[in-house]
């Protein structure tokens, strides 16, 4: 049986980040992770669905993982999951097939479900045709919800339903299992939608030819990756995966003046310098750099990074290469090949403490906390003092000047710098050597 994994979105609520699917945790891609857990599950043969903007990097996939990958292309990104199965039809052919989002994490547990579910159905008599992972939520969930006869089977799916008319408290996952998709082909190729849902409208349409599709529920982990404030959450839940403690490198060099709490990985060539304090749960990659009088808590840095003196990353994902010194990184998201100028910091919380919005598109999407910082794109240079506005975005290829308050977002590929006016007058103030010492008995 083969798994079709879709992995050929462009990201577009995940801007200025480039392509989620190679963000790097603990050092690994985001894919890589998902397709360990396929692995471990008993899945040996995947076919990746791609755009030409990442086709060349998910090749490289097959040279670093255990299973056979086939990579093709999706050449209308705007057809979405129907044209990605439309793309991989002639590698899907008619054999027995998992169709799996490379914008969903789950655990391994949920791909163990449906591989027992498959091989259970494989034996019965009667065999259903398809099985779709379900996820029980409390809340509303802006997603696919599946609607239930009264035998349990799947009798539609119910894309973004108003709040409070939702059909089940059942959100449909991407993770399904065709016993015969090309019967699922033929279904996408017939049916017609002037909406994004020609996949939902090609199931309901099987549904209406009385095809079985069963709902597997799963209770385990879900974290659509739709935002940046998502990634975090991420990172937390592959180190928790990992049930990771202290992990330190044989070819680290960490002093021992410096402070390493808690669970942490330090990678190979790291160095954490006299004074630093290392709070986990924390990685610290390849080659990279914890210089004195650092903190870095509960975050992600990636390989070749340098967090220079007093500097403060919390609750962070650091790319690669990214440089700086005596600055404040707190509950953000940064790209790779990106430098801070001493002093600037991003700022994470509103003075009356309220929920903090970003820029999604041409919308404003509350990102649901009071907590969130900046997220720049690849290959940024940021002046001195430069203070950003909670949720603000730099784009890739941007340069910033100094000393600057930054409450907009920055488009890509920009040059920003601001004018300072100085006054210059006579100074006829004086300051009293007296009232300096008893300040100082004071101190």
């Amino acid at each position: 049986m083969k798994v079709l994994m879709l992995a050929a979105g462009r990201s577009k609520r995940m801007k200025p980040v480039e392509d989620k699917n190679f963000l790097q945790f603990m050092g690994r891609p985001l894919i890589e992770w998902q397709l360990t857990q396929l692995w471990q599950a008993g899945f040996q043969k995947i076919v990746l669905v791609g755009g030409k903007h990442n086709l060349e990097q998910l090749r490289e996939l097959d040279d670093r993982m255990p299973m056979e990958i086939d990579v093709i292309e999706q050449e209308n990104l705007e057809e979405g999951m129907s044209g990605a199965v439309l793309a991989a039809a002639d590698l899907i052919g008619d054999e027995p097939c998992l169709v799996v989002s490379s914008n969903d994490v789950v655990d391994e547990k949920a791909f163990e479900l449906m591989k027992k579910s498959i091989d259970e159905n494989d034996s019965a008599e009667d065999p259903d045709d398809v099985y779709l992972l379900a996820k029980k939520v409390e809340e509303y969930f802006p997603g696919g919800y599946l609607k239930l006869d009264n035998e349990g089977f799947v009798s539609g799916v119910v894309e973004k339903p108003e709040p409070g008319t939702e059909p089940s408290d059942l959100v449909n996952l991407v993770v399904h299992y065709f016993r015969k998709p090309a019967d699922f082909v033929a279904k996408l190729r017939e049916v017609k939608s002037k909406k994004d849902d020609l996949y939902e409208v090609a199931v309901d349409a099987m549904i209406d030819d009385s095809a079985k599709i069963r709902a597997i529920e799963y209770a385990g982990y879900w974290q659509p990756v739709k935002f940046p404030w998502h990634v975090h959450q991420i990172f937390l839940h592959f180190f928790d995966t990992e049930k990771t403690q202290q992990q330190i490198h044989a070819d680290a060099d960490v002093s021992d003046k410096a402070i390493i709490d808690g669970p942490v990985i330090i990678d190979e060539g790291a160095r954490v310098m006299a004074g630093a304090t290392v709070k986990g749960p924390c990685y610290i990659g390849r080659k990279s750099i914890v210089a004195t009088n650092a903190l870095v808590r509960d975050s992600n840095v990636g390989a070749n990074c340098v967090i220079g003196f007093s500097t403060e990353v919390a609750r962070s994902h650091l790319g690669d290469n990214v440089w700086t010194h005596s600055n404040y990184i707190g509950d953000s998201v940064i790209g790779n090949d990106v430098s801070f100028g001493a002093g600037t910091v991003t700022g994470n919380l509103r003075l009356d403490e309220g929920l903090i919005g970003m820029n999604i598109g041409d919308q404003k999407v509350s990102t649901g906390t009071n907590k969130w910082g900046l997220v720049t794109g690849d290959h940024i240079r940021v002046g001195i003092n430069n203070s950003f506005m909670p949720g603000r975005k730099i784009g890739s290829g941007s340069y910033v000047g100094a000393g600057l308050v930054i409450a907009e977002d920055i488009p890509e590929k920009s040059f920003v710098r601001g004018e300072i006016k100085l006054k210059i007058s006579e100074n006829k103030g004086t300051f009293s050597e007296e009232m300096r010492e008893l300040m100082r008995k004071k101190l």
